[in-house]
């Protein structure tokens, strides 16, 4: 900025900010995470991103989530990562020919006119569809988005429901560390050493092209990844549940998610003319097994839990509040996790400006790790929702300025320090743009709000 020459207005740094990231991120059928690290499309990535694209253009946000729709498997399952056939097969690790999705995952119904990962990601999509229809109802209903969407998340969470009940209880589980999203979470420790890591002249991690070493999970734990990766491609990626898989974990972030798309696909099926009463029924039955299986009493926090090695995973990650997004949550349970997230482990509204991947008094945490530490804008997105959804709105209302603040000052990072935000990672990250974006609109709307009743 030359000297002299006034400055905007934050929020107007941000809009502007925000728009020309998603814009530069744009492929023309949907938003890439990063140009550099992630240059194709991720799953729960383009839910988050359709929900800030939405406040600039519905229609591009609807696109967003039908193109990664229409990488769909036959069984139902949202493939992680849908390729980009114009990128450069080592651009990114694992690439399509490692997958090889529509060969190995041929007797699933993978697609065969897209190459895509074939494992998934937490399912938030039914929420984000909910939300980019209420930003437009009209012009949503003109095109028949909900109706076009509603059979593909219904069997989405089908394929959920009947092929991940691994433990038996009622909840999702996870076959893969990048599943949940939080893939180096030290959750995973456990799970992982029980992993024969691949050798490491068998894949170059192209992620380290990009980025910095001491953010990235460490090259043990990126061997035991391609290890599990590529045995459940051996497998044709079915027996989820098999003898044969080592990674099995109920993790509380994914189940919420589930949860609230549950609800939000209630939602969608009233507006189609389709029965709800199936997703009210199943958002009910997986809030009650959530709490009964990984809800901790002593921690005030919700756990994973470890199939294989049995039992819950004494570790505290912020999965374990995400459970805030869940409606019909315990207000008890609800009131203990805000009581957790305010605490010494977590920092809320004390000395951290977001919330931490990560204990901040756990053994493993680490500022700067990805997954060990560092806060994230998707889950201080969520946390915000949760909060406010629960009654804590003071809370929420400082959460949302602290997220506004470290976006625009990080340069729209992909993570950043919970202490001083820092920026972590690459910048130019879209969902941490389309989460800002969102908040200060919802913000915005609110200042609207207040004025208009003091107007009255």
């Amino acid at each position: 900025m030359e000297s002299g020459e006034p400055s905007q207005p934050a929020p107007m740094r941000l809009l502007h900010g925000a728009r020309r990231v998603l814009l530069e991120n744009w492929t023309g059928t949907s938003t890439v995470p990063s140009r550099g690290l992630y240059p194709h499309q991720w799953s729960w990535d383009s839910a988050f991103i359709a929900i800030g694209l939405r406040h600039l253009s519905p229609h591009r946000a609807q696109r967003e989530l039908e193109t990664l729709l229409a990488a769909q498997w036959g069984d139902g399952r949202i493939p992680h990562i849908v390729f980009n056939p114009a990128v450069p097969l080592d651009a990114y690790f694992p690439s399509p020919d490692f997958w090889r999705s529509s060969s190995a995952g041929a007797a699933l119904g993978a697609p065969t006119a897209v190459e895509t990962s074939g494992i998934v990601q937490p399912p938030v999509h039914a929420l984000a569809c909910l939300l980019v229809h209420r930003a437009d109802p009209r012009a949503s209903a003109r095109r028949g988005f909900l109706a076009r969407v509603y059979p593909r998340l219904a069997a989405w969470h089908r394929y959920l429901a009947e092929h991940r009940d691994l433990g038996g209880g009622g909840l999702v589980s996870v076959v893969h560390p990048w599943e949940p999203g939080m893939d180096n979470s030290p959750c995973w420790d456990a799970p992982l050493a029980r992993i024969a890591p691949a050798s490491p002249d068998t894949f170059h991690r192209a992620d380290l092209d990009h980025g910095a070493a001491t953010d990235r999970p460490t090259d043990l734990d990126y061997g035991r990844y391609v290890r599990l990766a590529a045995d459940y491609r051996d497998r044709g990626y079915g027996d989820d549940g098999g003898a044969s898989s080592a990674f099995c974990v109920e993790d509380p972030g994914v189940n919420a998610l589930l949860i609230a798309s549950e609800h939000a696909l209630a939602e969608i099926a009233t507006a189609v003319g389709a029965d709800p009463t199936p997703h009210q029924s199943r958002a009910r039955r997986l809030t009650a097994a959530l709490v009964e299986r990984l809800w901790d009493p002593a921690a005030e926090l919700f756990l994973c839990r470890d199939l294989r090695g049995g039992g819950l995973i004494p570790e505290l990650s912020a999965a374990g509040l995400l459970p805030l997004i869940v409606p019909d949550l315990r207000r008890e349970v609800a009131a203990a996790l805000i009581r957790t997230a305010s605490g010494p482990h977590f920092g809320l509204g004390g000395p951290v400006r977001l919330v931490p991947s990560y204990d901040l008094l756990g053994h493993a945490f680490d500022p700067y790790r990805y997954w060990r530490g560092p806060a994230w804008f998707n889950v201080n997105w969520l946390l915000e929702r949760g909060l406010r959804l629960h009654g804590a709105a003071d809370r929420a209302d400082a959460l949302r300025s602290a997220a506004l603040d470290a976006a625009v000052s990080s340069g729209f990072a992909e993570y950043v320090d919970p202490y001083t935000a820092e920026a972590r990672g690459t910048r130019d990250f879209s969902w941490t743009a389309a989460l800002a974006l969102d908040l200060l609109v919802a913000a915005e709307r609110e200042a609207s709000s207040v004025e208009a009743s003091r107007a009255d």
